[in-house]
Order: C-alpha cells, then sequence, then structure tokens
C-alpha cells in the first residue's frame, strides 16, 4: 500500500489498523471543546507526526492517521477529510478551510478491476505558507508548491507550483503571486493598519 501499489484494504491487517485509528477520531471528534489538553493530546495520537501550534477543528475523518505529517502552525477548520492510504506530508503555515479533502486513494478506472477490491494510494505534498480555500480536493500524487493558494471549490488533479494563486476543476493557476499582493488583505482591499507583515 504504502510503495503506491495495488492493494486489498481487508487484507495484512489493515481492518484491524483502520478500526484503531477509528476509535481514535471517534473520542477526538466527541471531545469537549473546553479540554484543549486533552484535544491536543488526541490529535497527536492519531497523526504521524506533527509540529508545534497546530489546530485541527472537529470533526476531522482520516483513514489512518499515522501516514500524515504536518509542520508547525497547521490549522485545519470543520470537516477535514484525509485519506491517507499513501504519505501526505504539510509543510509549515498551512490553513484548510472548511470542507477540505485530501485524498491519496484511488480506484482502476475499469469496471471489473476496480470490482476485484484492488485499490492504490499515490502520495501527496504540500508545501510550505499554501493556503487552501473552502470545499476543495486534493486527488492523489498531487504537489501544491510553496506559498501558493488554492481558490475556494477547487478540484486540483495537478502538480500546482510555488507562488502562484490557483483555482478551479480542474484547478489551473491563475497568476503569479507578487509582492504587490502583501498590501491587501482582500482583492482591491488596502491594509488599513501597520503591523500585517512579519
Amino acid at each position: 500500500m504504502l510503495d503506491g501499489l495495488p492493494y486489498k484494504a481487508c487484507m495484512d491487517g489493515l481492518p484491524e489498523e483502520h478500526i484503531e485509528n477509528k476509535m481514535r477520531i471517534h473520542e477526538y471528534n466527541l471531545c469537549p471543546p473546553n479540554e484543549p489538553e486533552k484535544i491536543e493530546k488526541l490529535i497527536r495520537s492519531i497523526l504521524g507526526k506533527a509540529g508545534s501550534n497546530i489546530k485541527v477543528v472537529a470533526p476531522f475523518h482520516c483513514d489512518y492517521g499515522k501516514q500524515i505529517e504536518v509542520g508547525n502552525n497547521f490549522m485545519a477548520n470543520y470537516n477535514c477529510t484525509i485519506l491517507d492510504v499513501a504519505q501526505v506530508i504539510i509543510g509549515d503555515n498551512v490553513m484548510f478551510a472548511p470542507n477540505v479533502s485530501i485524498f491519496t486513494a484511488g480506484h482502476p478506472v475499469y469496471s471489473a478491476s476496480r470490482n476485484s477490491g484492488y485499490e492504490y494510494g499515490i502520495k501527496i505534498t504540500i508545501g510550505n505558507n499554501v493556503w487552501i480555500g473552502g470545499n476543495s480536493v486534493v486527488n492523489p500524487g498531487v504537489q501544491i508548491g510553496d506559498n501558493t493558494v488554492i481558490g475556494s471549490g477547487s478540484v486540483v488533479t495537478k502538480n500546482i507550483p510555488a507562488n502562484v494563486i490557483a483555482a478551479g476543476n480542474p484547478c489551473r493557476v491563475l497568476r503569479k503571486i507578487t509582492e504587490e499582493d502583501k498590501h491587501y488583505f482582500f482583492k482591491t482591499r488596502r491594509f488599513d493598519v501597520g503591523d500585517y507583515l512579519i
């Protein structure tokens, strides 16, 4: 499975691993919001590797958890789903808006092959300082470069380079992000404060 080869999810101890992780997720998603220490402990028990200052807003869903690595200052808003039958590597300062889905998992397109029960997973890599807009889907094998913004509702089927705004279905580059963009908080609206750069 982790080598990107065909596998069956019903074999080789995978159902047991899946159930163990589902129990951790169940506890996480039902944890009272006024227990931040418990929330932190639970999410770290799910993820394979996590940097400092991470926040994953419940509900959250994933297959195994241990194939997910997130860097420092990671934030995933409500209803994040990560199908991690392959590795998902996420850099520092990454933000997911609500309903972002990361799918390493896939199935053969030919129906007889698909009906055999074989499936696959291909690694996804998301760079540093990436913001993925709400209701976006990232498909197997995709790499997203540093400092890139993915617009809401995008379906990312191919690699997206660094330092761009990309959106659509299928997702495509709309334009580069430039130094001039640092002065605007939304489209043509300029910051009216002086401490917006760190």
